[in-house]
């Protein structure tokens, strides 16, 4: 099976151009060509020698996603793709008009094994990680087929990102680098259900993105029902963690909260939530949970949400309602891709 070339680093693609008995700027013109210009074949990498082109396309594949299903909200103009992968699968990824610009939701795995039970990516278990090359086609592929510039990356689509770590790292080197898309990180935000291990690992990096955690739960009896990583991870292991990603990288936490009816919704659930996030520099981001009909999730009246993040922000936290964006095209990342295995017999 060909190497994705597009999953290669700039030095990764030199010193593999070095190993092949090339100049080391021969590296940079192809990298620029993959990211830069957005070739999409070798064919028509026009200043280069034929023979080079020729072992390219023997040695190497190009990234290229397909567009299978594409749906844009009536209400506010968002767009979902549902993005064709080389060995058949697909993954969702989905374009956010704000006014300060266009963010992109990518996936980084093809499912997840996470198991979180308000999640519809999780249904069908994990299938593989994407590679560095396919998620940054992702991105790609959103201004390719929708015709407008991207200004933000959020990894908060299907699967979680933490557990695809070497990948997404690459990916975000790519996404960064000079050469190519040169888009910094501090418009970039990455969703984790809170690998406690990886966390302290990101915060390594130092790299200056945002850190998402996904709490939505203020006591590990909670949380430990809806989301099964915290019975590896319970609550305070996975608070000190995020308390050492602050004091590393400067960079404040936020966490998000999706509001299921009955479960963690209730006065004395926002009291817990305060006193869990008491001291921390961090923002709260409740989201009206998407309902999932496989799921028996629900999401409770804008009344409840409303004075849920009242009583949040009584207690001393920055806490803000999540806009929502998509509701009327198949909202939660996950169900396009399922509905479409479904129509489909898959």
């Amino acid at each position: 099976m060909k190497e994705d070339i597009k999953s290669l680093t700039l030095p990764q693609l030199s010193e593999t151009f070095r190993e092949m008995g090339q100049p080391a700027y021969r590296a940079k013109q192809v990298y620029e060509w993959l990211h830069g210009k957005r070739a999409l074949s070798f064919a028509g990498m026009s200043n280069l020698p034929k023979e080079l082109r020729g072992a390219l396309e023997e040695r190497f594949s190009i990234a290229a996603l397909s567009c299978l299903r594409r749906q844009v909200s009536g209400l506010d103009g968002t767009e979902k793709l549902l993005l064709g992968l080389p060995d058949g699968q697909s993954v969702e990824a989905v374009l956010m008009r704000y006014k300060y610009g266009n963010t992109v939701c990518i996936s980084t795995q093809v499912g997840c094994r996470m198991g979180c039970r308000f999640c519809a990516s999780t249904l069908g278990g994990l299938v593989r990680g994407l590679t560095p090359g396919e998620m940054i086609d992702e991105v790609y592929a959103m201004e390719r087929f929708c015709g407008e510039k991207v200004g933000g990356v959020v990894l908060m689509g299907i699967g979680e990102p933490l557990d695809n770590y070497e990948n997404v790292l690459r990916f975000l080197t790519i996404l960064s680098s000079a050469e190519g898309m040169n888009l910094s990180l501090r418009h970039v935000s990455l969703s984790t259900c809170g690998l406690v291990p990886e966390i302290d690992r990101l915060a390594g990096e130092r790299l200056g993105l945002t850190l998402s955690v996904s709490l939505h739960a203020p006591d590990d009896e909670t949380r430990k029902a809806i989301m099964p990583i915290a019975r590896r991870y319970p609550l305070p292991e996975l608070m000190a963690a995020c308390r050492r990603y602050f004091e590393r990288t400067g960079r404040r936490v936020s966490y998000e909260y999706a509001l299921i009816a009955g479960k963690n919704d209730s006065p004395m659930q926002a009291k817990k939530l305060c006193a869990l996030l008491a001291g921390q520099n961090c923002h709260v981001n409740l989201i009206p949970v998407n309902e999932v009909a496989e799921r028996d999730c629900r999401r409770g009246s804008r009344e409840a949400i409303e004075r849920f993040q009242h009583l949040l922000v009584r207690g001393g936290l920055n806490a803000t309602i999540r806009r929502e964006l998509g509701s009327d095209i198949s909202a939660a990342c996950g169900q396009l891709r399922r509905e479409t295995a479904a129509e489909e017999g898959m």
